[in-house]
């Protein structure tokens, strides 16, 4: 059955005063004389539109990342890195999202997981005069930005739960300015900040869980520099299981004497799935990229990304790694195509294809996915390096049932961080930060911990 079209929703007021109205100019402008409306530039710079009905939480996401310039490391379109709705899929499928929404939970799960530092609250958790202050405290910086998620209800709009940005404040008249990025409905508007709390503290019906909101600021570094997680579609869900609870099992159950056989018990038994759950993301420089007009910024950029895979090629468990892999009949210079598939993993990654004419004159290769484009300069790291990336990810007990505890004490000095340059530390830091957030995810706890990860 065909639904009635519609255009727009005429705004409730009061108790919104639309933005754009003479009231709403007004309040604007004494809030802006007052120091108030500090971060609502970059947010207006990066205002979007929700592209789904149910993506409100994703476009909230996309438009405060892109305002605190985080560079999510990966391309949205063309050559142009940005962050976008359908870039947001780690922690929930995006089918899932579009047919039903998000949780606040899963929200702050992926602001996290971009690499962004949140502080998250449900109203539980917090009062009013504590939200007041964050408020405020948001309004008078451009590197601090808040989301609230709330019951659209409580302000006689349609609809039930939402999410969109907070732009400014008016200490005065005690109005936020709420930046609703479902514009095909409502414009931006002004709600007495009393209001929105009372609508935050609603319960949400999917979780049973308050409502909330989250402040979310700049990184002191760009995250996931080399390597990111990915969970494209729902395989992600069974990858998280078995790097989380499958190896250990296997490392315990097995007998293990030596580096390589832990590497055999670990290879052997991949998902089937598993290549499309890390997406390596070296952009390493080749010889054309000296001809190209990069700017000093984008320069800076791929040259940490290259001493970073030479770091990770550095290490001593890359060595034990690219030994495992050659003695099985893998390759280096065809990436994740092994001369001998011996087991289901292996034969798996024998889906991507390899380029070597696109970077002969470099030691890594360009591949490409099956059905993928390839992108003229961009070189990626080689199996061996995913591999190793993937093993110093997993968390440090993930080796602890290694009865020999000779190999496991030489398990354990592989993958401590201790000796690891700063640059490298923080990559497999990121990494590990993502792999317990999916996890967080798979075991449906996202909406009881808002926190960051505690990592060891």
């Amino acid at each position: 059955m065909s639904t009635a079209s519609l255009y727009r929703r005429f705004l409730p007021s009061p108790p919104a005063i639309d933005f754009a109205s003479v009231e709403g100019k007004k309040i604007f402008n004494e809030a802006l004389q007052k120091g108030t409306m500090e971060g609502f530039f970059r947010l207006i710079s990066y205002f979007q539109t929700q592209s789904e009905p149910a993506y409100c939480g994703l476009a909230s996401l996309s438009m405060v990342l892109n305002s605190l310039s985080i560079d999510p490391g990966r391309k949205w379109k063309g050559p142009w890195r940005w962050f976008d709705e359908s870039m947001l899929e780690c922690c929930e499928p995006l089918e899932i999202v579009k047919d039903k929404g998000i949780t606040f939970g899963k929200v702050v799960c992926l602001a996290h997981s971009s690499g962004a530092k949140v502080q998250a609250f449900r109203t539980t958790q917090s009062t009013i005069d504590d939200f007041r202050k964050y408020v405020l405290r948001c309004s008078t910086s451009d590197n601090c930005h808040m989301i609230s998620t709330y019951h659209r209800g409580v302000f006689k709009q349609t609809g039930t739960g939402h999410f969109s940005p907070i732009g400014g404040y008016n200490a005065e008249r005690d109005m936020a300015l709420i930046l609703d990025v479902a514009r095909f409905k409502y414009p931006p508007h002004w709600i007495p900040l009393k209001l929105l709390w009372d609508a935050m503290n609603s319960i949400d019906d999917s979780t049973g869980r308050h409502r909330g909101f989250m402040l979310i600021s700049r990184p002191h570094r760009e995250p996931g520099l080399l390597y990111t997680l990915s969970c494209k579609d729902e395989s992600w869900t069974s990858i998280a299981k078995y790097l989380k609870e499958d190896v250990p099992l296997l490392v315990s159950s097995q007998h293990v004497d030596t580096i390589e056989k832990i590497l055999d018990v670990v290879f052997k038994s991949l998902p089937s799935d598993f290549n499309q759950f890390i997406r390596w993301m070296a952009e390493i420089r080749r010889t054309e990229d000296i001809n190209q007009n990069l700017s000093s910024e984008e320069e800076s950029r791929l040259d940490l990304k290259q001493e970073l895979l030479k770091q990770v090629q550095e290490t001593e468990l890359f060595m034990h790694v690219d030994k495992f892999l050659f003695s099985v009949g893998y390759e280096d210079n065809q990436p994740y195509v092994p001369a001998k598939a011996g087991s289901q993993g292996f034969k798996n990654l024998s889906e991507l294809e390899s380029d070597e004419s696109c970077c002969s004159k470099t030691c890594v290769k360009c591949i490409k996915g099956v059905g993928e484009e390839k992108v003229k300069g961009v070189a990626y790291p080689s199996g061996n390096d995913v591999f190793t990336a993937l093993l110093l990810a997993l968390p440090p007990q993930t080796w602890s049932g290694i009865k020999d505890q000779s190999l496991l004490q030489e398990m354990k000095q592989l993958i401590s961080m201790v000796s690891f340059p700063t640059l490298l530390q923080q990559e497999v830091l990121h990494l590990r930060r993502q792999l317990q957030l999916l996890k967080r995810c798979q075991e449906n706890k996202e909406d009881e911990d808002l926190s960051a990860p505690a990592l060891i």
